[in-house]
């Protein structure tokens, strides 16, 4: 019992935990990890319990033997919640710890640095009063056994204990944790930290049960699953529905929003209903690409729905429910009718022995549109099912086993759930649109110029939309290539005008012979009249509809461009280059004796002045010469108040590449500028290389 602990740093074999502090003692396990505090941290935390877990339970350490795979998603659950509070409310970095003691209670804390901001409060005289109060806060109420917070100099610490109990031990608790809480987990719930609990105030226990805790479930004498149990907590639902249910909507639109994959949608409403309301839920999606009109068969069923998702509180009971669920879909019904209707019980199912019940459907309807059903189920003894008194028959707007309390509580639940729904298929359309545009914007392959190795890093900022850097490497004919990275003011839509504009005229002009200066006198000229033409037009659309004048900065904004323009011609002993740079970062010529110059002069935007003219340099690429390009994502990298390039940051590191062939001198310049800064980078990258053999 005073045996010395042993510590070590831990990271998870995948490489997604962060590297964590681990101490064993006889008594107990810790894990320990400092995080930003940033939107990252949840998810790290996450991670880090993940994997605590899970080692511990390889390691067969004190305690472990009692973890559950519910008990794990648990503990996501209030990490998450703990986490996401300090962020939100400190902003402080936050220290994260785990502990599992010999019982297999789990104990998690998070502390942040302001201990003068408290959990955020109705009453902004008390700032240390214990109550109920944050975000998430009841959540981790209604889950743990105790929690509370601990002040200490400069440090505030949240913490919860929950105790191991009613569910059966997992055989690998980090892996149960990552499957059975995985909606919960993936909604952005998260970890957090262990530690002794304080004195100031400790919680007890109360409220509802976890989102993805399971229901009681009776074992046989062999340990074989037996027939499911009525969940104990169904005699106090009138006191529960009193209490927690505006508190569990809340907690459920807080999970629900901002989800942005459908059936992550369906798995946390799964998590959600199961066991707190129902016994087992499936999720019908109705099928987008077949529309409406594919709703129902000749027999009525709902053809171009599919089932989703199915919980249930018995595990050992999903493959034949879902079998079940699937030869009896709902049937289509009015999208402007609310309310739940009747739906066949799906007794086989659920064992011969198991005792009937009630199974109702919900319609899943946003903005007038059918977008799927959400099927619940309560089994049991009737006279356990009707504890509320609710009639024993079908009667307006009652159901067996279903207080109407209930029934109005997942009819509430389910709207939220439809228009989770609905949000996240309107951003998956848009992230298609974004993702086709961007195809389309962007070169289908790059040419292989003869003497010529190239290799390009093209990261866009937001992997749902157009970027706003582009590039391009095409022939020209007569033996020549060009090359071009630009950079267009602004993002999203905007930009895709123009990069949409500048490349297809870029390569038309290239290829009719144009020089480099004319090249970009005539695009500077392009970009000046589509401004006019796009102001003018505005102008009479705005006069037409009888509106007020446009105040300066309102109307369509002039569309600048950064671009980078060579033309490359192969020659006896190497490559001759000419090209320019419209406000563009300078390109660097790397020699291979390591020395770096740069090869360009600078000069004006396109799309900003009417009468610029432009110069072009020329200059040839001997063999082992790389010339580097790349837009201002990478020059103006930040870290605090510095940027990558400052004091010629990016000519240093590119004169250690001295060497290196082009690819390894791209990934070696795109690795130094992600580690520039702690965080990742906050602007579109793109680099291109070119060496000559």
């Amino acid at each position: 019992m005073g045996a010395i602990p042993t510590q070590r740093e831990t990271a998870s074999r995948a490489g997604a935990a962060p590297a964590h502090t681990a101490e064993y003692t006889e008594e107990c396990a810790r894990a320990r990890v400092t995080l930003l505090g940033s939107s990252l941290a949840p998810g790290a935390a996450r991670a880090m319990v993940r994997a605590a877990l899970a080692e511990w339970a390889a390691l067969g350490l004190p305690g472990t033997e009692h973890l559950t795979e519910h008990l794990a998603a648990d503990a996501l659950v209030v990490v998450s919640e703990l986490v996401t509070n300090a962020v939100v409310h400190a902003g402080t970095d936050v220290e994260v710890g785990l502990r599992v003691e010999e019982d297999g209670t789990l104990v998690v804390e998070a502390a942040d640095q302001h201990p003068s901001r408290a959990p955020r409060s109705v009453d902004p005289e008390l700032p240390h009063d214990p109550a109920e109060y944050g975000r998430g806060l009841p959540l981790v109420a209604a889950l743990a056994e105790a929690w509370g917070i601990t002040y200490r100099p400069g440090t505030k610490t949240v913490w919860a204990r929950l105790p191991a109990q009613g569910a059966e031990p997992a055989d690998d608790a980090g892996a149960g944790a990552a499957a059975g809480g995985a909606a919960a987990v993936r909604a952005g719930v998260e970890p957090a930290g262990c530690g002794e609990p304080g004195e100031a105030y400790a919680g007890e226990r109360r409220g509802a049960a976890s989102a993805g805790a399971a229901g009681c479930q009776d074992r046989g004498p062999d340990g074989t699953s037996g027939v499911p149990a009525i969940p104990r907590h169904r005699p106090r639902d009138r006191e529960w529905l009193g209490r927690g249910a505006l508190s569990f909507l809340a907690e459920a639109s807080d999970l629900l929003a901002g989800q942005l994959d459908e059936d992550l949608v369906a798995s946390l409403t799964g998590q959600l209903i199961v066991p707190r309301l129902a016994d087992w839920c499936g999720v019908w999606l109705e099928d987008e690409a077949l529309g409406r009109g594919a709703w129902s068969d000749d027999s009525g069923a709902a053809v171009g729905a599919r089932l989703a998702r199915v919980w249930h509180a018995g595990e050992g009971y999903l493959d034949e429910l879902r079998a079940a669920l699937e030869k009896d879909p709902p049937r289509p019904r009015d999208p402007w009718r609310s309310g739940p209707v009747g739906h066949p019980w799906p007794g086989e199912a659920l064992g011969p022995d198991a005792p009937p019940g009630t199974a109702l459907a919900y319609p899943l309807v946003a903005g007038g549109r059918p977008l799927g059903t959400l099927v619940i189920g309560r089994a049991g003894p009737q006279d356990a099912l009707d504890t509320l008194g609710t009639p024993d028959t079908c009667d307006g707007n009652g159901f067996p086993g279903f207080p109407d309390e209930i029934t109005g509580l997942v009819e509430d639940l389910s709207r939220r759930v439809a228009l989770a729904i609905g949000a996240a298929r309107q951003y998956a359309r848009q992230a298609t649109i974004s993702a086709v545009l961007q195809r389309g914007l962007l070169p289908g392959a790059v040419a292989e110029i003869p003497g010529v190795r190239s290799a390009l890093v093209y990261e866009p900022r937001d992997k749902g939309g157009p970027s706003g850097d582009f590039y391009d490497l095409f022939p020209a004919g007569d033996g020549r290539w060009c090359f071009a990275v630009g950079d267009v003011q602004g993002k999203g839509p905007e930009a895709a005008v123009v990069i949409g504009l500048a490349r297809p005229w870029l390569r038309l002009l290239a290829r009719e012979q144009y020089g480099v200066p004319d090249v970009l006198d005539r695009l500077n000229q392009l970009l000046l009249d589509d401004a006019t033409e796009a102001a003018d037009a505005a102008a009479r659309a705005l006069v037409a509809a009888g509106g007020p004048p446009v105040a300066p900065g309102d109307g369509p904004q002039t569309r600048f461009l950064s671009l980078l323009y060579g033309e490359l011609v192969p020659v006896q002993g190497g490559v001759r280059c000419t090209l320019a740079s419209a406000g563009h970062p300078l390109p660097l010529l790397l020699g291979p004796d390591g020395a770096v110059s740069t090869v360009a002069c600078p000069q004006t935007l396109l799309g900003v002045l009417e009468d610029a003219t432009y110069v072009s340099e020329t200059f040839e690429l001997r063999s082992g010469d790389t010339l580097l390009c790349v837009t201002d994502g990478v020059t103006e990298r930040r870290s605090g108040s510095r940027q990558f390039d400052d004091g010629d940051g990016l000519a240093a590191a590119l004169a250690g590449c001295a060497g290196l062939d082009a690819e390894l001198v791209a990934e070696r310049i795109r690795r130094l500028v992600h580690e520039f800064g702690p965080r990742p980078p906050e602007d579109d990258l793109a680099l291109l290389v070119l060496q000559a053999e």
